[in-house]
């Protein structure tokens, strides 16, 4: 492989710097407490040409040799009933699962369950929240979403695309899902191999692929980047729509992205502990990082209908009013600077519904207990999902 070196080369770039002083970014920084400098960037930027390579030979040694469907249902043996230094199986799959079913020195199911909790007992503002800053905010970084130009993402759609994030979000975030064997994780290992089939599939067929300014194909430094998304941008997201997080639930939600970054082959010195920690991991990387492009306009707009798309609400008029409330959403949530960017539609009373639930929010965290809360949030959240699945697993759906 070239030894390629990289510098913060977008650090004096406009986008960079509004971001960072009067933005999200300076949102964050105040949010978190961070002190941001480039001091730690050379530790930091080998992870940009670095990659799971456990997983890449997994899927070169189990899913390369046989149908997909067979080596599917191979893997999913060796999730649900583990595996052994005895068992007949390729070195590499033994080496993966000898690693995601030894238990790190440092993991605490209480404080998982207490991360758990948060992202269930904020219900809605959880789903709005993945959506409408963590996903499209992410489209801003056009280096990022290199990967999914590659694979033809877009023709996929984004119905399916959001369908397929709920479904991992979901599955991750629930009570004990991620004890060994359960549910979660298996999502956190099958997506593990999905980034490998998919960066082996880059490399192989997309000849453009451009490593020196893009990195690895999901390369260990932008999984980072997204990791902080599911953590401290969803935890500034909830912020933002008034609801109260208690200290408990935010360093479990960090703890919780943690464990699930270990198990998808993350690092485990990219995988910050805490906002302050996060704020100042995700200051490096978005230096390195150019703001949208055309491909990112096109993907943000693609998730802004699929509101229209969706079958889920039966008439046009509703899907009409919910693709208004997500748009409402995308301004309040990523700024008036990122929006004209990726080109969001500019609506007329674009605050109303936001700040209508911030208000709704600070009422219903008085006057509920948290009990209850989590108990309606849990089920909302899977009924969504349950619409999601039930929409995208119809065959006529395209």
């Amino acid at each position: 492989m070239e030894d390629y070196s990289l510098q913060p080369r977008f650090k004096d770039s406009r986008h960079f710097k509004d971001f960072w002083t009067k933005g999200n970014g300076k949102k964050l920084i105040d949010f978190s407490g961070a002190e941001v400098n480039f001091k730690d960037f050379e530790k930091f930027a080998p992870f940009y040409y670095h990659v799971d390579e456990v997983g890449d030979e997994v899927v070169k040694d189990v899913y390369f040799t046989q149908k997909y469907s067979e080596a599917s249902r191979e893997i999913e043996q060796y999730i649900r009933n583990g595996i052994s230094q005895n068992d007949e199986a390729p070195e590499s799959v033994k080496k993966l699962f000898t690693q995601t079913q030894k238990l790190p020195e440092w993991l605490d199911y209480d404080l998982i369950k207490s991360g758990a909790e948060l992202c269930m007992r904020s219900n809605l503002d959880s789903l709005i929240s993945l959506r409408d800053y963590c996903l499209i905010g992410g489209y801003d970084y056009a280096y990022l979403n290199k990967p999914l130009v590659a694979t033809e993402a877009l023709k996929k759609g984004a119905v399916k695309r959001l369908s397929e994030t709920l479904d991992f979000w979901v599955n991750v975030t629930r009570y004990d899902a991620l004890e060994v064997h359960k549910k979660g994780y298996e999502f956190a290992i099958k997506t593990r191999l999905i980034h490998s089939y998919a960066r082996l599939s880059i490399k192989k067929h997309y000849k453009n692929w451009d490593t020196k300014n893009w990195g690895e194909p999901i390369n260990s430094w932008d999984m980072m980047a997204t990791y902080i998304g599911f953590s401290l941008v969803f935890l500034h997201s909830l912020h933002k729509f008034g609801n109260t997080i208690s200290e408990d639930e935010e360093k479990g939600l960090f703890h919780l992205w943690k464990y699930v970054g270990y198990l998808l082959g993350i690092p485990e010195n990219l995988l910050p502990d805490d906002k302050k920690q996060a704020t100042e991991y995700f200051y490096l990387w978005t230096s390195i990082q150019p703001s949208s492009d055309k491909d990112s306009v096109l993907l943000a707009h693609s998730l802004l209908n699929e509101s229209l798309e969706n079958p889920i609400l039966k008439y046009s008029f509703q899907r009409k009013n919910l693709r208004y409330l997500h748009i409402c959403c995308t301004w309040f949530l990523l700024g008036d600077e990122v929006c004209k960017r990726l080109q969001i539609p500019d609506v007329p009373f674009k605050k109303g519904f936001p700040v209508t639930k911030k208000i709704i929010n600070k009422i219903y965290d008085a006057t509920v207990s948290r009990e209850a809360r989590i108990k309606k949030g849990n089920k909302d959240q899977m009924k969504v999902l349950e619409d999601y699945l039930r929409i995208t697993q119809n065959s006529n759906f395209h």
